[in-house]
């Protein structure tokens, strides 16, 4: 049974990290490992996952240089065949999110899984904000502006080795560099699954402000950059105007 390790990277979020904890712990899929990096919360936070005497948990907590670095901490520590992130703020809306992801990976041998993410109020999980549907991949998808909902990204752990970690010079957009490098660059088989695998309460940090809108936008474009590939005219402006359809 291929093991599955799931990465939360936590400071200071005593108010949402259990839920997070339980809906992993929850799945119906036997074999995970959860490995939570915390950066030195002082908020009660390390206490509620001291908590979970689970063996399935590997805990860590120590300064880092933020989540991309704590992110990548994780995935020194991870020994599942396939690894997929959780953030604090984030949970499995079902107790088959894990199983459902990992028979296209068993089924139809893909690189990465990704499906649908949903936000949901921050004090009321119950009530969507925003609905991310995605669609499925094909290569040059990225230049019309696509991006798979980062939470939702499941991908086989032997292609971080191969291509690389998360790029901590980027402070909001590491995770699009990482997509894009992996799907766009390296042309690795991706599978969509029309549904919500993931919901996450409202005020990611790409999104809380226009300035860190506007810096997400000029750190997709590095992304590009750094990995030697162009562009499309318009692809940077139609990846934020294609998101305002979630709203409807």
């Amino acid at each position: 049974m291929l093991k599955i390790t799931i990465i939360t990277a936590c400071l200071n979020n005593a108010s949402t990290i259990e839920s997070t904890i339980q809906s992993v712990l929850g799945q119906d899929y036997p074999n995970i490992e959860y490995i939570i990096i915390d950066g030195e919360s002082t908020d009660g936070t390390k206490n509620i996952i001291s908590k979970y005497k689970d063996e399935r948990i590997v805990f860590s907590s120590g300064k880092d240089k933020g989540i991309y670095d704590a992110l990548n901490k994780g995935l020194a520590k991870a020994t599942g065949s396939i690894v997929g992130i959780l953030h604090a703020d984030d949970f499995y809306p079902k107790t088959n999110i894990i199983s459902t992801v990992v028979k296209q990976f068993i089924n139809l041998n893909y690189d990465c899984v990704y499906g649908d993410l949903q936000y949901v109020d921050r004090q009321k999980p119950d009530k969507i904000i925003r609905n991310w549907k995605s669609e499925p991949y094909y290569d040059g998808i990225f230049l019309k502006g696509f991006m798979p909902p980062h939470p939702t990204f499941f991908i086989k752990r032997e292609h971080y080795l191969q291509y690389g970690n998360y790029n901590d010079t980027f402070s909001i957009a590491a995770d699009y560099e990482l997509m894009l490098r992996m799907l766009h660059k390296h042309k690795l088989k991706a599978c969509y699954i029309p549904e919500v695998l993931v919901q996450m309460r409202v005020g990611g940090e790409s999104n809380k402000s226009i300035s860190n809108r506007i810096k997400a936008n000029m750190e997709d474009r590095k992304a590009w950059k750094i990995n030697g590939l162009q562009p499309g005219m318009f692809t940077l402006i139609r990846k934020p105007l294609g998101k305002i359809n979630q709203y409807f």
